[in-house]
């Protein structure tokens, strides 16, 4: 009898994954094509996945690294304009760009990461602002190249090669694949070698100095990474946008969403980014259609409220306090022996809170 039901826990455990799994990739393949005669949803949902790859591109570095970059519009932008740059002076294709400017991205990462991470402090925060910025100047100077701050807008030349289509759809499914990176990453990190020490590092660096773990070269090791998925992110959003300009590209205020998005989902967690940028996209879309033709300061203080509201009340992130609900909503309907065993909160809990 105890065999026969260990193993059907064992199935269990085996089966329950594995059908969560299955049916999210169903939802997400029916997805747009259930919103397809609802164009103005498909597009919050696409942004939305553009804002959570490059909000997850952040997470690789400044959730499970602990690198405070305030600067990432640097690497965005890089993407934005390496890619429209190639294609409307060159025509090369946009795939090609997207490789482009995701190598210039993961470089100037890496010249930041080797200059910065071996200072005490701040430094590598202001530094990745200072980045941001200078580009944002260049760009807005270099007139001959970038056209100024009047911006670029990228030419419609429907096809697969140009990045550009008639139908929504297959904009849908390219970022709900750059999405996905970020995703599965932040999940391999929880179970790779370079994961646990980018996570020691992140605790503690001097324990983890002392271990041995070469410190550096694993901060500029994820550094690259996240640079190079955020200008993949960037590339994206100049063919799905068509218009890019370096106040927008370059701006502080990209930096910034991409590190709420995270903060309000659940800071180092694979699904933190992703669920915080479908609430604040959610919301921004939601604010802008109650309030059309009203102040934008209207929508802007609504949108700081609820940014201040989630980091007074919901520190660690939605996500986290969304699963505490849930566990303790469990515990007080499971048996009073469970409750009553003395089993400390770890043991419902994972190392990480969850996630």
């Amino acid at each position: 009898m105890n065999v026969t039901t260990e193993g059907n826990k064992r199935r269990s455990a085996i089966l329950t994954p594995t059908v969560g799994v299955g049916s999210a990739a169903l939802f997400l393949i029916a997805l747009p094509f259930l919103l397809q005669n609802q164009l103005y949803y498909l597009d919050t949902v696409i942004l939305a996945l553009l804002w959570g790859a490059a909000a997850g591109a952040w997470n690789l570095a400044g959730g499970y690294g602990g690198l405070l970059s305030l600067g990432h519009a640097a690497f965005f932008g890089i993407g934005a304009y390496t890619s429209t740059l190639l294609f409307v002076r060159l025509g090369i294709s946009p795939w090609l760009g997207m490789l482009v400017g995701a190598v210039l991205a993961a470089i100037l990462g890496w010249l930041i990461g080797i200059i910065t991470l071996r200072m005490k402090g701040p430094f590598f925060g202001l530094a990745t602002i200072a980045i941001a910025e200078v580009l944002m100047i260049v760009a807005v100077n270099w007139t001959e190249v970038t056209q100024g701050s009047q911006g670029i807008t990228v030419p419609y030349k429907p096809g697969f090669a140009n990045m550009a289509f008639d139908s929504k759809i297959p904009y849908y499914f390219i970022a709900l694949v750059i999405c996905l990176i970020p995703f599965l990453l932040a999940r391999w990190l929880k179970q790779s070698k370079f994961g646990y020490e980018l996570m020691a590092i992140r605790d503690n660096e001097a324990a983890a100095q002392a271990l041995g773990i070469h410190t550096v070269r694993v901060k500029v090791g994820i550094l690259v990474i996240s640079s190079a998925i955020t200008a993949v992110a960037g590339t994206f959003y100049a063919q799905y946008v068509t218009v890019i300009e370096p106040y927008h590209e370059f701006s502080f205020n990209v930096s910034i969403q991409m590190v709420l998005m995270t903060m309000i989902g659940g800071l180092g967690m694979a699904l933190g980014p992703v669920f915080g940028s479908f609430v604040v996209t959610g919301l921004d879309t939601l604010m802008r259609d109650l309030l059309q033709g009203t102040q934008g300061g209207v929508h802007a203080m609504m949108y700081g409220t609820l940014l201040v509201l989630v980091v007074l009340f919901v520190p660690e992130g939605m996500i986290p306090w969304l699963k505490e609900r849930f566990r303790s909503g469990k515990g007080g309907r499971s048996h009073g022996s469970v409750v009553d065993s003395g089993a400390s909160d770890q043991t419902f809990r994972g190392p990480d809170g969850g996630g």
